[in-house]
C-alpha cells in the first residue's frame, strides 16, 4: 500500500517549527488554527507516533519527528523547485536560451534586445558545444540556442540559418615548424573537429593532439601558451587577443562555418523566435560573416522609397 506525503501537510509542519507555533503557522499559510492541527495530526498517523513530545509555548519535537522534520525540508524544497522551473509567476516568461561558446560575446546584446522585447522574462543562460547544445533544444531543455553549425538534423528541433562565418588559424606553437603540427580541439562530439582534422589530411600535413578539452577557455588558453594552433572564428584576436597562426603549408582554415537558430518544432506560437532571430543578428553584426543577411528593419517597408520601388515590382 503507498501512501502520499502530501506536501501542503509537510508544509504546514515546516511553518510550525520554523515559525514556533500552529497559531503563527496559520496566519503564514492563510489557513485556520483547526486545518494546521489536522495536518499535524495526519503526519501522526504516518510516522505511528506523535510528532510533537510539546505543543505548548516551547515546542518540542519527538525523534520521529525530528527526522520527519529533515525529509519535508527536502520535500518542500524540491516541490517549490520544481514549480518555479514549470509554472513561472503570472506575467512573467522563463526563457531557457543556448549559445556556442565561440559567440558567447554576443550575449550582452543579444539579452539587452531580448529583454526589451520581453521585459518581464527570466531569462537563463547555457554556453557550450553546438552537438550538446542541439541535443538540448530537442529535449525541450532549451527554448532555443545559436549554433555554428548546419541546420539541424534534430527531427524535435526548427532551425534557420543566420549566414556563415569565417574561420582562422590561431596560435603559435614554441615547437619546431619541421615536427607534426600541434592542436588544440574540443573533445568529441564536435563536428568543427572534424573539418579541421580533414582539412589537414587533404593537404598531408602531419598533425599531434596537443591539447583537447570541452570548454572555450582552456582551448584559448592552450593556443596563447603556445601548446598548439586552434581553428576559430576569425575574429579571435579581436574577441580573445588571440594571436594568429604563421606556418608554412598550413592549409586554409575549414569554413566558412554555417550560423543557425535552433528552437524545438513543437514550440507554441510565440513571437520568441522571431524575436531572437532578429535580436542575433544584431548581436552578431561584429562577427565576419561571409554572406550575412541584412537585419530586418520593420519601420523601412513604410518609408517613401521603398514604398516606390515596391510599387514597380
Amino acid at each position: 500500500m503507498h501512501h502520499d506525503l502530501q506536501v501542503n501537510r509537510l508544509r504546514a509542519l515546516l511553518t510550525v517549527v520554523d515559525l514556533g507555533g500552529f497559531r503563527r503557522a496559520a496566519e503564514a499559510l492563510h489557513i485556520t488554527q483547526p486545518a494546521v492541527s489536522q495536518q499535524i495530526r495526519q503526519l501522526n498517523g504516518l510516522i505511528k507516533g506523535p510528532i510533537f513530545t510539546s505543543t505548548g509555548r516551547n515546542l518540542r519535537l519527538s525523534p520521529q519527528g525530528e527526522e520527519l522534520l529533515g525529509y519535508a525540508r527536502r520535500i518542500v524544497a524540491l516541490n517549490d523547485e520544481a514549480v518555479d522551473r514549470f509554472v513561472p509567476a503570472a506575467g512573467h516568461e522563463r526563457l531557457s536560451i543556448g549559445i556556442v561558446n565561440q559567440l558567447a560575446e554576443a550575449l550582452p546584446e543579444f539579452l539587452r534586445l531580448v529583454t526589451r522585447r520581453l521585459p518581464q522574462a527570466q531569462v537563463s543562460v547555457r554556453t557550450g558545444l553546438s552537438e550538446a547544445l542541439e541535443t538540448q533544444v530537442g529535449t525541450g531543455q532549451l527554448d532555443l540556442a545559436l549554433l555554428l553549425q548546419t541546420r539541424s538534423d534534430e527531427p524535435a528541433a526548427t532551425s534557420c540559418g543566420l549566414g556563415h562565418l569565417r574561420m582562422d588559424w590561431f596560435g603559435q606553437p614554441a615547437h619546431g615548424e619541421n615536427a607534426a603540427l600541434p592542436l588544440t580541439l574540443f573533445t568529441e562530439p564536435c563536428t568543427m573537429r572534424g573539418r579541421i582534422v580533414d582539412a589537414l589530411d587533404a593537404c598531408d600535413v602531419p598533425w599531434r593532439i596537443s591539447y583537447e578539452g570541452p570548454e572555450l577557455v582552456g582551448l584559448r588558453a592552450a593556443a596563447k601558451a603556445g601548446m598548439g594552433v586552434a581553428c576559430l572564428v576569425a575574429n579571435g584576436d579581436e574577441l580573445w587577443d588571440l594571436p594568429k597562426a604563421v606556418r608554412p603549408g598550413l592549409p586554409a582554415p575549414p569554413g566558412p562555418l554555417p550560423v543557425t537558430m535552433a528552437y524545438p518544432s513543437g514550440l507554441a506560437p510565440s513571437n520568441l523566435p522571431a524575436i531572437a532571430e532578429k535580436a542575433f543578428r544584431r548581436a552578431l553584426l561584429g562577427y565576419p560573416f561571409v554572406d550575412a543577411p541584412p537585419v530586418p528593419d520593420p519601420g523601412r517597408a513604410n518609408r517613401p522609397e521603398t514604398r516606390r520601388v515596391l510599387a514597380h515590382r
